[in-house]
């Protein structure tokens, strides 16, 4: 067993293991440790705590110290001075004419390294940029171009169920989305309706997925030949997932009936409810745009 604490950076950021040392932390504690990236100040989420010795990228870099005042007045500073650079970068951008765009600046703890958030449609020379950028700031440059997911963890919002954005606010790694998803939901697949404010499918079809994949096994597809408790063959007119309620048409006396049964009271083969859905070429292509396969976000890595 290995004795770690868990820092975070950024607000819903991954959290990293680092050897407590014989400092007293707690929870919320603000603590200076050294990344891959330099010496930089994070946020305690785990406190001291033992772990299995295979859970640790060994070897494990110790904390430094517990943030004193005079750290939090160098830290606030930074984020001052990061408006600055974040204004000069437009600045040069606009200047060298590249098409790219800024979402933030950002300084190491120990002001070591100046690294600088784009998006950008394609692959981007700023090699120039980084030499006018090195010029004026003085400190070693890094221009690290992210994703549409990674700009709106940083930049956060509202979505549209009117709370802050997953990915903002706690959501700490990206989830694989996908449009089955959507479809096993019984959703609209309609692409203004299912992907969120980046404009990639909404990583809250996660949060669901599991209980309608079961809640569907349970149910027959719509058209299968069920069995009521009365004995009688109908055929399933429609389903509701969520109630677990199927409704039938039944025949009786050349005449059909629709009735609805609680789907423990039907007899029926389960398996795997197919959906049939026919889309344009135009909509398939549309709907490919907003899958995303998620993984490790990349404002995260170095640390």
């Amino acid at each position: 067993m290995t004795k770690v604490v868990g820092v975070r950076f950024r607000n819903a950021g991954k959290i990293y293991y680092f050897d407590p040392a014989k400092l007293e932390i707690e929870a919320g504690n603000h603590v200076i440790v050294e990344t891959a990236r330099g010496v930089e100040m994070g946020t305690v989420i785990l406190p001291p705590r033992e772990v299995n010795d295979d859970s640790v990228i060994q070897p494990l870099k110790s904390v430094i110290r517990v943030a004193t005042e005079a750290d939090e007045k160098t830290a606030l500073k930074n984020r001052e001075k990061e408006k600055e650079a974040y204004k000069i970068c437009l600045e040069k951008i606009a200047k060298h004419k590249l098409d790219m765009k800024l979402v933030q600046a950002e300084y190491t703890f120990d002001n070591n390294k100046l690294l600088f958030y784009f998006t950008a449609d394609g692959r981007i020379d700023f090699r120039e940029l980084v030499k006018d950028l090195a010029a004026v700031f003085r400190t070693r440059i890094e221009l690290r171009q992210i994703g549409v997911r990674d700009e709106t963890k940083i930049l956060g919002g509202v979505g549209i169920c009117g709370r802050a954005l997953c990915c903002h606010s706690y959501l700490s790694e990206f989830v694989p989305v996908s449009i089955k998803m959507a479809k096993e939901q019984n959703l609209s697949l309609n692409p203004t309706k299912i992907s969120g404010v980046c404009g990639r499918l909404m990583c809250c079809l996660k949060n669901e997925q599991e209980t309608y994949e079961y809640l569907n096994s349970r149910l027959p597809g719509v058209g299968d030949t069920v069995t009521t408790p009365d004995g009688l063959k109908a055929e399933v007119q429609s389903v509701s997932v969520l109630r677990q309620m199927v409704k039938v048409v039944v025949e009786m006396d050349d005449e059909k009936e629709a009735r609805e049964y609680k789907v423990d009271e039907l007899k029926f083969r389960p398996r795997r409810r197919k959906e049939n859905v026919k889309l344009s070429k135009e909509e398939m292509r549309e709907l490919a745009a907003l899958e995303d396969h998620g993984g490790q976000s990349k404002i995260d890595e170095g640390k």
